[in-house]
Formats: structure tokens, sequence, C-alpha cells
């Protein structure tokens, strides 16, 4: 290897370095524990075209949307996690697309405080590309008493899918809510009882995306995918307890 090619090196090493320190955006003194916990101190980068949508004030801490959108690495996404670093339970999904969805999704979680939400999207050179925002709230939205366990009849709705499958030119985008508790132990006498796994296939049963949810994750929680092409699809899920449920779109 000649000198140039060692310089050009160098400056790399340089340059990935140089992005890699620039500032955490929310300046969460949380951010080196994650880091280490969740994503084995790998390399990482703070970046701004990761997006990742919150509110800027949670009205509702037990229904807290986010949106996290890493289309700008189309074809290069190989897993995306996302936490609330100030949460008790702090997780919220590991999700692995496959290459018939956008890297992209949706979904309602919980909050029991002000905290800074993460999403990690690791690429296909091994890089972990950082998206930040920050959610203000009033708190409490983990330890807050399940609305769906107060309303009559909860048990037989147990695992209902509605949801509907809209065109969006030449692809199309899945809404879809699951009718359940989530229950996430925190309040007294109920232990955790969620959906912990689903995934989405096509018309024959392959495998389109799997995604592992927490106990961070809203009770009746509603998931956004968007599929490339005009496709059926079918979703299927499982509880910690071992319930499975399933619907086409």
């Amino acid at each position: 290897m000649d000198w140039r090619s060692l310089m050009l090196l160098a400056l790399f090493a340089w340059a990935w370095e140089a992005r890699a320190a620039a500032p955490d955006p929310v300046a969460s003194v949380m951010w080196d524990y994650y880091h280490q916990r969740l994503l084995s101190g790998e390399a990482f980068v703070f970046d701004d075209r990761i997006r990742l949508e919150v509110p800027p004030f949670a009205e509702d801490a037990r229904q807290v949307p986010i949106q996290i959108d890493a289309s700008a690495y189309r074809g290069k996404v190989k897993r995306i996690l996302a936490w609330a670093e100030l949460n008790p339970i702090p997780r919220i999904l590991d999700f692995t697309p496959g290459a018939e969805l956008e890297p992209s999704l949706a979904i309602r979680i919980r909050v029991e405080q002000a905290t800074p939400i993460r999403a990690a999207v690791l690429t296909d050179d091994g890089v972990w590309h950082i998206g930040s925002a920050r959610v203000e709230a009033a708190g409490g939205g983990c330890t807050a008493p399940s609305v769906v366990r107060a309303e009559a009849g909860w048990e037989e709705r147990l695992g209902q899918v509605l949801g509907k499958r809209f065109v969006r030119g030449e692809d199309s985008r899945l809404r879809l809510q699951v009718s359940h508790p989530m229950d996430n132990g925190l309040v007294g006498g109920i232990p955790e009882f969620y959906i912990e796994e689903a995934e989405l296939r096509d018309a024959e049963g392959q495998v389109l995306g799997r995604i592992e949810l927490f106990p961070a994750v809203s009770e009746n929680p509603t998931l956004t995918f968007d599929l490339r092409g005009d496709q059926q699809a079918e979703v299927w899920l499982r509880d910690n307890n071992g319930n499975e449920f399933q619907a086409a779109f």
C-alpha cells in the first residue's frame, strides 16, 4: 500500500471519528449507558437523516405517537431499535425489515416523564445511525391504571385486529390496531401481559418483516408499515402468554 492510500485511509478514519464524536443533539446523560447496554458499544453516528418524529408535548402520556423513517438508507437497513431513555422500561421495539418493506414505521408508546427518544438504525456497513428527539410530558403514563381493563368485555375482544391498507402510488401503507392491554407489570397486582412478537407476511406466508415489542408500547397498540408494491399482506402476533392472533389485509 503506497503513502497516498495510507493518507486516504487516515483521512477517512479522522472524518469518521469526527462524525461519531459530534455532540448529542438532545444532550442526554444516559447516552453512554444505552450505547453500551443496547448497542454493545459498537460504531455509531448521530444522524439527522434518521427522521424521528414525536410530539413536542405528550398530551396523553399513555398514548404518545412516534414515527421512525430511515428511508435515506433504503436497501441498506438491517435492524432498527427504539427506546425511551428515562422510562422505567426503556425498550420500545426491535424491527427487522425485509426487502419488501420500507425501513420506516409508526407506533404509540407510554412515557413516564419527559425523556429523550432514540431510533438506532443498523446499516449493512455495521454502523448504527442514531436519530434523536425529546418529548416533554407531565408524566405517569407507565404507571397509570389500564383503560382497557376498565372496559366491559375486553377479554372477548383480546387480539382483535382492525386495520386497512392504503394505496400510495405504486406502494401501500398498512395501519393496524390490536386490542390488547399491554400490561407492563408496573401497576400493582397485574403481571406483564403484552404482545412481544409480530410478523408481517405476504399471501404465500413469506415473512416481509419481524418486530419485537416491549411493554413500553401503549395498550391497544397501533402499528404502521410501508410496503413496496400493492400486494396482499397479513399480520401474525403472539403475546407473552402464548396467545396468537392473525389478520389479513
